[in-house]
Parts: structure tokens; sequence; C-alpha cells
């Protein structure tokens, strides 16, 4: 028996996710999903969470089999295969395959487990190449995708789909955030697979201490970028939980970007490195710009607490302190 789909956007009347519940945090070991699980851990609440030795979240039988052992109160699927242009170019298969399989993994084990609350993270690579600026949900499937990254943008609109088939057939509490470009403590410092941010604190940090004269970077620093610490997604998250339950999926960013050019500036001047920035127009821009219309994420009652600079600062720091680099 189905259920009448709830009714269009808007906040809750009350808290969806009570004091003290009990959430399975998907992909707790990586940058977004180690962030939910220190907030929701400092909010009172009790964090489950197994690691990828124990259970493979593609696994559709297995991750059900431990949904319904532990029952959780709420699910945040943080889960996924991220990476950069370069990562995104490269393995187009496994960012389109690992992904399809756990969403579907985790939201469909989710539900037959009884589950009452779940907070699909999408990205916001799931826009048109050439949305309209900022972009607002509403963009979604109105345009053609970046080609760079368009395997993973299609998974992530199919866990979309997802959530919104649960909500329609079976009245079901899931939700969907759309978060702009992540970066913080527990990133990814692999030049083959880290996103820019962190790929340009390497390259810096490392031609800093080599005393190189220049480093050359890709595309041409024209394309805007918007960024934001994991730790306010993270806030972002627990709100949403608590206070939203709405069809559509909501755009978690802090309304401002920047030049590709002057994020490299920026990360330099943290990093200490003085040589000269070169870039190479061979490679691959990505999208020329995205930024997010924020509205209603701001219409909850969330803005974001660590500007870009000092959030680069203690990125970099964290780095430093816990991957002493050997070059």
């Amino acid at each position: 028996m189905t259920s009448e789909l709830p009714g269009p956007l808007r906040e809750s009347a009350r808290p969806l996710l009570r004091p003290g519940s009990r959430v399975f945090v998907a992909g707790h070991r990586g940058l977004v999903g180690s962030a939910v699980a220190r907030r929701l851990a400092d909010d009172g609440h009790e964090v489950l969470t197994r690691g990828r030795d124990l259970l493979d979240l593609r696994d559709a039988a297995r991750t059900e089999t431990y949904l319904r052992d532990v029952r959780p109160d709420a699910v945040v699927l943080a889960a996924a295969r991220v990476g950069g242009i370069m990562a995104n170019s490269t393995y187009p298969v496994q960012f389109l395959e690992d992904n399809l399989r756990i969403q579907l993994s985790v939201i469909a084990g989710a539900h037959a487990a009884g589950t009452g609350r779940l907070l699909f993270l999408g990205s916001s690579c799931i826009y048109p190449r050439l949305a309209p600026q900022p972009i607002r949900e509403e963009a979604l499937l109105t345009g053609e995708l970046e080609p760079t990254n368009e395997a993973y943008a299609l998974a992530k609109i199919a866990g979309i789909v997802q959530i919104q088939s649960y909500r329609r057939q079976y009245g079901a509490s899931y939700i969907s955030a759309m978060p702009t470009n992540l970066y913080g403590p527990g990133d990814t410092f692999d030049l083959e697979t880290a996103h820019v941010l962190p790929a340009l604190i390497r390259r810096f940090h490392e031609a800093q201490r080599a005393g190189a004269p220049e480093v050359t970077l890709w595309g041409s620093g024209a394309p805007r970028r918007e960024f934001l610490h994991v730790d306010d997604l993270a806030a972002a998250v627990v709100r949403l939980l608590e206070a939203y339950d709405g069809d559509e999926p909501v755009n978690v960013g802090c309304g401002e970007d920047l030049t590709i050019r002057e994020l490299a500036c920026l990360v330099a001047e943290v990093t200490g490195y003085e040589g000269r920035i070169d870039w190479d127009a061979s490679k691959p821009d990505g999208a020329p710009r995205k930024l997010l219309d924020v509205t209603r994420m701001t219409s909850l009652g969330f803005t974001p607490r660590i500007p870009l600079r000092e959030g680069v600062a203690r990125t970099y720091a964290w780095w430093l302190g816990r991957f002493p680099p050997t070059a």
C-alpha cells in the first residue's frame, strides 16, 4: 500500500531528528562523512559506523542485513567515489557504477530496515554546464552536463530521483542535499584523485619546499568556483535532518565564488610559495562557473561560519600535522 507524496518544499513543523538519535553515517572515513559524524556526536547523537573492510556498501544484501541489525533512526549517505577532473575523466565507469551501487544499496536497505529518516548527499556537478548563475535547484535536468564529470553527475542525479521515488511511493521522510565544492580535514591530497583545493595545497607546498621557481597548473584559471568548509556542511546536514522534509533537493554553499586563479594565489600565500604561477590552457577547465543559489538553505537558518582563507589555513595545518610530507 502506497502513501501520498508529502507536501511541497517546506520546513517541518517539528524536529525530525530527535535528541539522542542513532544515526548511521555511510562513508564515515571520508571528508564529508567524518565531519558529519563529528558534528552528530558533538550534538549528543549516537553515531553508527561500519568500515569498508567490514561492509562493502556496494553489496546490497550485506548492507540491508547490517541496517536491519542495527536499526538506525536515521542514515546519512555520504559514501561515494569522488575525485577531480583527472580522476573523473580517467575512470568514468567506476564513478558511474560504484556510486549507483552504493546509492541503490544504502537507500533501499534503509527502507527495508524501517529507517525513518535519510539524507542523501549529492553534488553541484548535477547541474547543467551552462546553467544560469547562481544555480537554483530547478535547473536540474534543464541542459547538458559538464563532459569531464558526466558519469559521476548522472549517478548523483539517479540518487536524487531514487530519494524522490521513495517519498512518492512510500511516503518516506528521505531528503537530498547538493553541496558545493568542499574542503577541510579528511580531504584527499593524492594529486591523481584530489579535488582542486587540496591539489593546490600540495602542489604549492612541495614547490615551496623544493624552491621551485614556477608552478604550472591545469587550465586557464578563469573558471569560477564556490568553496565550503566541510564543518559548515556538517552543520547544514544536521539542520536539514532536524527541520526539513521536502521533495526538492537543497543546495548547500556559501553563496560566493572566486576564480581558480584567485584561489591559486590564496593557496600560494597560505603555503608560503612566492614563485611564478603558469597556466596550461591545453588542459580542460571544466564548467565555466558553478555558484549555487542557497536561498532554500538560508531560509532554514543556516549561515556558514568559516571564511575561505581561514579554512584553507586550517586544512593546510591539518595535512601537515597528520601526514608530514617527506619530500
